[in-house]
């Protein structure tokens, strides 16, 4: 068997630390500054002493983080195997946890990749989204973002009134109609209601307000014309049959999600979107199930959440069927809701594979 080049990375903005060895051999520690001619040099060097250990291959792995998958690239492109790891599924110790450095996160990452290669351990390596499918996931989660911040505003404008004492008059009509929004506009305007601070601020809401479903109907259109395309078409008409499921809905889904075909069954799509209990069993305590894990995109869980309370109302089988989880143990009636949300991503992940089938 060949000898290997392996080396673990702690990766921040502003630099790269590695530890580097050859097999079961002892980790040398390598510095870099993470910029472009940082990680150009820092390729050079492990080429070269991959070269000088006469290797046959050089791995290199990192913790999936906020800055995306742009090393990822270059290492891939330079023909160094890179391996991207789920931090959520790397085991830490408590003692890991009290005593972290950048050094000893690089030697943990070593390690776990030297299993990997000299024992075939499992190695807890996160699915690579392509360059089209990164993109996409700019706009959509933008306007999850934009939907956020709009109802953090709205809250805030509630809160205002309350700490001011001004209760909604009954000519206001329904929460943030014409007339609800007429009325607090009068209330910027003057009045006994607010006192000038308070007005100011509420005026600034408003403004915040109407700037961001400025922006949400912008980013609607986006996506709406995005997912007309021959890439997410099929997928999204199938997606959309299910009550409940809306555009919104089936574009997170299928650009958080990515390839639908990567899932080899249910189970495996159910555990990728955190959908299935954590098991806890010991000695003669037997399939004691827990709260679902909640790994993987968070994303996808919040649209279903909000798609699943939409089926229970408006759909008589799943209405059915959630009252009949809920019956048996009213106490626990966020796991009949959780029950629910497996079988819609279950279904929506069907339907997404039907469109992607029939799109050829």
């Amino acid at each position: 068997m060949g000898k290997f080049t392996l080396v673990g990375a702690d990766v921040h903005d502003g630099s790269i630390l590695v530890k580097v060895a050859v097999d079961r051999g002892a980790a040398a520690k390598r510095g870099w500054s993470n910029d472009r001619d940082g990680r150009r040099a820092m390729i050079a060097d492990l080429k070269r002493l991959a070269a000088e250990a006469g290797t046959m291959g050089l791995w290199f792995v990192y913790e999936a983080s906020g800055q995306g998958f742009g090393l990822y690239d270059e290492l891939t492109e330079a023909g160094i195997h890179c391996e991207v790891l789920a931090p959520t599924k790397l085991v830490r110790s408590a003692h890991d946890r009290k005593q972290k450095t950048d050094e000893k996160d690089a030697e943990r990452l070593l390690e776990v990749l030297r299993g990997h290669v000299l024992a075939g351990t499992d190695l807890p390596a996160v699915w690579i989204p392509d360059q089209e499918t990164r993109d996409d996931r700019e706009l959509v989660r933008l306007r999850l973002d934009v939907g956020e911040k709009l109802s953090a505003v709205k809250a805030q404008v509630k809160a205002l009134l309350k700490r001011n004492g001004v209760a909604r008059g009954a000519d206001t009509g329904g929460s943030w109609g014409q007339a609800y929004r007429g009325w607090l506009k009068r209330l910027v305007g003057g009045g006994p209601e607010l006192r000038r601070g308070a007005r100011v601020a509420l005026g600034s809401l408003l403004a915040q307000l109407e700037f961001l479903e400025e922006e949400g109907g912008t980013l609607d259109q986006a996506i709406a014309d995005l997912a007309e395309t021959e890439r997410y078409a099929g997928s999204v008409k199938e997606m959309r049959k299910l009550k409940g499921a809306g555009l919104l809905t089936a574009m997170v889904f299928l650009t958080e999600v990515g390839d639908l075909r990567r899932f080899r069954n249910r189970r495996q799509g159910g555990a990728y979107r955190g959908l299935v209990p954590c098991a806890a069993e010991s000695g003669e305590d037997r399939d004691r199930k827990g709260h679902i894990t909640r790994e993987g995109p968070g994303r996808v869980r919040k649209v279903l959440c909000q798609a699943t309370w939409a089926r229970v109302r408006h759909d008589p089988e799943e209405k059915a069927f959630y009252g009949r989880l809920a019956e048996r143990n009213p106490m626990h009636k966020k796991k009949a809701a959780a029950a629910v949300m497996r079988r819609l991503a279950i279904r929506t992940g069907l339907a997404g594979l039907r469109g992607m089938e029939a799109a050829g």
